[in-house]
C-alpha cells in the first residue's frame, strides 16, 4: 500500500536528485551501447595497463584477453542499465509520493552506481589496475564526481522527514 505524504521541500529533491543520478546513468548506459567502442577503448588500455609505468611489480595484474575485457565492459553495461532503471522506478515511485518504497528503491540504485563508480573505477580501475599513471586513460576525476554526487543523493534521500 502506497504511503501518500503532501510535498515538501525534502521530498522535492530527494525526488530530482534521484532523477538526475538516473538521467545520467541512462545516458552513460545509451552512449556505452549506441558507441561501444569509445569506452570499450578505455576499459581495454585500462585492464591492459598499456600506458602506466610499466612497474614489473604491477604489470601481472594486466589483463589483455580482449575477450576478458569485452566481458568486463559488457558487465559495466548491463550494471548501468539495471542501476539506471531501478532509480527510474525510484524517481517514478517519489512522483507517485509512494515515500517509503522510493527511498527503498532510490538506496538501490544509487548504492549500485556508488559500487561501480567507487569500488569498480577508483578502487579497482584506479589503484589495482594504476589507471592514475595513465595520461590518457585515467577516469577518476570522472569517477569522483558521479560517486560523490550519488553520495550527497542517498544522504538526502535517507534523510528523516516530518511526514513519515
Amino acid at each position: 500500500m502506497a504511503t501518500t505524504s503532501p510535498r515538501s521541500a525534502l521530498h522535492l529533491t530527494g525526488t530530482l536528485l534521484t532523477a538526475t543520478v538516473a538521467l545520467y546513468m541512462g545516458l552513460v548506459a545509451f552512449g556505452n551501447i549506441t558507441d561501444f567502442g569509445t569506452n570499450q577503448a578505455f576499459v581495454q588500455h585500462v585492464l591492459a595497463m598499456d600506458t602506466t609505468f610499466k612497474d614489473d611489480d604491477l604489470m601481472w595484474r594486466a589483463i589483455t584477453s580482449k575477450g576478458l575485457q569485452d566481458t568486463a565492459y559488457v558487465a559495466i553495461i548491463v550494471w548501468e542499465v539495471i542501476a539506471a532503471l531501478v532509480l527510474i522506478y525510484g524517481t517514478w515511485l517519489w512522483t507517485r509520493r509512494d515515500d517509503l518504497r522510493a527511498r527503498r528503491f532510490s538506496t538501490y540504485g544509487l548504492l549500485m552506481v556508488m559500487l561501480l563508480f567507487g569500488a569498480g573505477f577508483i578502487a579497482i580501475g584506479g589503484e589495482w589496475f594504476s589507471m592514475w599513471q595513465s595520461e590518457n586513460w585515467n577516469g577518476l576525476d570522472a569517477a569522483l564526481r558521479v560517486f560523490l554526487l550519488s553520495g550527497v543523493t542517498l544522504v538526502v534521500v535517507q534523510l528523516p522527514s516530518a511526514e513519515r
